[in-house]
């Protein structure tokens, strides 16, 4: 493998260059060869693509100031917008992950990424999965037994089964046959039921009110509503606004939508997952998108199990 790498380099392949020229007797005072080591961690098979042939920095540079322009006009051409984006993926990528600028830089530079169709798309291009139709369909088909284990703990005592069991008792109230509705009591009983704490990152606030302060906020998803409803769970909010290092980066009505975008931009912007719903965010890649399913903590494991 090492002399397969090398050959790599020589070939100029970004994935394997960028972690070499590391500190050695010739460069003493470069960092280490195990310090801040850039490889894919989320099953990414995309990760530093090489450049398009016959295209370079500059004219890719070109093509993002026309991506820019293109996203600030009413009258968006998404295909064009589509064409571009692909092209220049890999100039995007070197940025993130060699550079790793703060996401309202990236947003800047790239604010194609705030479209939702364009964040889908950007995940299918580093993971080679359509989001959307993939994260949808696997909740659907499991939301009967994840529903089923829901009441089942919500039956018992504890401070966890008194929290689900409010989730479930609102969505008693509804419709049960909407499957928006559906969706949105999954994922908020989800890290619930994996004894997470949602506090942190499933934020809610009044339109008539400020909105909180989301300095030093890394991620989450901000439910704006019309008056001061107490319940865990809102079913038509004023908006949804996914939040990335305290910036609004896009405002969705549905909540499972705002995870999903929410979701593919943390793909996108090479972030981590929030340490409060790292078992919620996993549950979703392993589990829900089959990506580095081999490997999955021992609670996730054993809802694994109680799912099949």
């Amino acid at each position: 493998m090492g002399n397969f790498r090398n050959k790599m380099r020589r070939a100029g392949c970004q994935e394997v260059t960028v972690n070499a020229g590391k500190r050695s007797r010739s460069d003493p005072d470069n960092e280490p060869s195990h310090s801040n080591i850039k490889r894919p961690k989320r099953a990414e098979v995309n990760f530093l693509p090489n450049y398009p042939q016959g295209k370079d920095p500059s004219s890719l540079e070109q093509l993002r100031q026309t991506i820019v322009e293109e996203v600030k006009k009413t009258e968006k051409n998404l295909p064009l917008i589509r064409k571009m984006m692909e092209t220049t993926f890999p100039l995007r990528r070197q940025t993130i992950v060699m550079s790793c600028p703060p996401v309202n830089e990236l947003m800047d530079l790239w604010p194609a990424l705030k479209i939702e169709s364009e964040s889908y798309a950007e995940f299918q291009r580093i993971t080679n999965q359509n989001l959307p139709n993939t994260f949808y369909a696997e909740l659907d088909h499991h939301l009967h037994r994840l529903m089923t284990l829901f009441r089942q703990k919500a039956s018992k005592t504890g401070k966890t089964a008194d929290a689900l069991a409010e989730i479930l008792k609102i969505h008693d109230e509804q419709e049960r046959h909407d499957i928006h509705t559906n969706r949105t009591n999954i994922l908020r009983a989800l890290p619930v039921y994996l004894h997470e704490d949602v506090s942190g990152v499933f934020r809610t606030c009044t339109d008539e009110s400020d909105e909180p302060e989301l300095d030093g906020v890394a991620v989450a998803l901000l439910t704006v509503i019309s008056d001061h409803d107490t319940s865990p769970v809102h079913y038509q909010p004023v908006k949804i606004s996914v939040v990335i290092e305290g910036d609004v980066v896009v405002s969705l009505p549905r909540f499972s939508d705002a995870f999903l975008v929410m979701f593919g931009l943390i793909y996108a912007l090479h972030l981590s997952y929030p340490k409060a719903l790292t078992n919620t965010f996993e549950f979703t890649q392993k589990i829900l998108l089959g990506l580095e399913s081999g490997k999955l903590s021992p609670r996730l494991q054993t809802l694994k199990n109680d799912l099949m």
